[in-house]
């Protein structure tokens, strides 16, 4: 299965918090127990430069990938992934124009990964006029 598109835009300095829903052909939701997630903004696939990588593994003010929804609470047979990026996070972006993403979900170790790339697209970065002292 090719990954869905979903273009969206981060405002930079407030907080980028969305949910996807992954199912099955049949509306069923994915149990996603035995996964981790990760997501990397570049400016074009390929580039050697990472503007912002997300992954399970919980930054601070919970910034990530969770896989129990974007309240963190949703269990993983639901299917529900959180994209949750913190205005401090986001007040360290800096680019011009359009970079792109995908959100990839995997299981199994490093020598036998089972992958599948979700969502891709492109990011925006609305540039903050406020800034916090």
């Amino acid at each position: 299965m090719a990954a869905g598109r979903y273009d969206f835009t981060i405002e930079q300095g407030a907080t980028t918090n969305f949910e996807l829903q992954y199912k099955d052909n049949r509306n069923n939701p994915i149990d996603l127990t035995d996964y981790e997630g990760r997501l990397q903004i570049r400016p074009f696939a390929g580039s050697g430069d990472v503007y912002l990588t997300l992954s399970s593994s919980l930054g601070s003010c919970g910034t990530g990938v969770n896989l129990s929804g974007s309240n963190g609470t949703t269990p993983p047979t639901s299917g529900s992934i959180g994209i949750y990026i913190s205005g401090y996070s986001s007040s360290l972006l800096d680019w011009d124009g359009k970079a792109y993403y995908d959100l990839e979900l995997y299981s199994g170790s490093n020598d036998c990964q089972y992958v599948i790339r979700l969502i891709q697209g492109k990011v925006k970065l609305s540039k903050e006029i406020t800034l916090v002292p």
